[in-house]
């Protein structure tokens, strides 16, 4: 039997989503309450890997197990051996052929960045932050450069384990609110610190350190050495991963957790992301 799971997570208290030696990480932390329920090892993949650091509210994963029993034992009885930074929202039967990653069209990220003079204090860890003044505009009309299908070199890390560099941007999107700048990014994949080198190169440009164009000229060239840094991971969230309807999972609605009444900690009601 194969189990979908939907996850969200506090990144910071993890070094990343996949398991390591040392454990510490999000996929040890789950894949040890699964296998308390199930009375067996088991095995999770996930849709999208997250740095240390780096938030999921609408994280996906799936496992099989031998195990025939209630959905919500996958959600309650999972959640009583997890973490209190570490929760599973929802829970489903999938076909053998599912698969979270492979039959994923495509993945979401929302990057919050607090744009004030002063550090965050009881954000930290949750918000990027830059203490002088952008230019939205600017960086919005930028973030147009990114969409379509590119090579992507110009923000891979270098330890990046991708098969090829060249993906596919639907949306690139910078907006603010008060102190609060919000990018979303929704692409057929990422590479690895994708967004983070993203975040970094439309802040330049909202500093006027580069003209707009300097994101469309950056793809060209396709070498990471003549980017912005990478920014910060706490204002980094995994937001929701897009599937075909055909695999039966729960509506958009019931999938991610972040959007809806939910607030953020600086009191932004932040909308459904779509």
């Amino acid at each position: 039997m194969r189990i979908a799971l939907g996850l969200e997570y506090d990144g910071s208290a993890f070094r990343g989503w996949q398991s390591q030696p040392g454990g510490d990480t999000v996929q040890d932390v789950l894949q040890m309450a699964l296998g308390r329920i199930a009375n067996e090892t088991v095995k999770v993949v996930c849709a999208g890997r997250t740095d240390a650091g780096v938030h999921a509210t609408g994280q996906v994963v799936h496992f099989d197990t031998a195990l025939a029993c209630p959905l919500t034992a996958w959600v309650r009885g999972v959640n009583t051996f997890l973490p209190p930074q570490v929760a599973v929202c929802w829970a489903h039967c999938v076909p053998d052929g599912f698969h979270a990653r492979f039959s994923a069209r495509a993945r979401a990220y929302r990057y919050f960045l607090l744009n004030r003079p002063q550090r965050p204090g009881l954000e930290n860890g949750r918000v990027g932050w830059h203490h002088c003044c952008l230019d939205t505009d600017k960086m919005r009309a930028a973030a147009r450069y990114l969409l379509g299908e590119h090579d992507f070199s110009a923000f891979r890390a270098a330890g990046c384990q991708a098969k090829t560099p060249v993906k596919s941007m639907y949306r690139a999107d910078v907006r603010r609110d008060g102190d609060l700048l919000v990018f979303d990014f929704e692409a057929s994949a990422f590479l690895h610190r994708m967004v983070r080198n993203l975040v970094g190169a439309l802040v330049y440009v909202g500093l006027e350190k580069r003209p707009e164009d300097w994101i469309a000229r950056l793809l060209d060239m396709r070498d990471r050495r003549l980017a912005a840094p990478t920014f910060s991971a706490g204002g980094l969230y995994l937001t929701g991963i897009n599937y075909e309807e055909r695999w039966g999972l729960p509506d958009d609605d019931a999938r991610q957790s972040f959007p809806g009444l939910r607030k953020f900690m600086s009191g932004v009601i932040t909308e459904k992301y779509r």
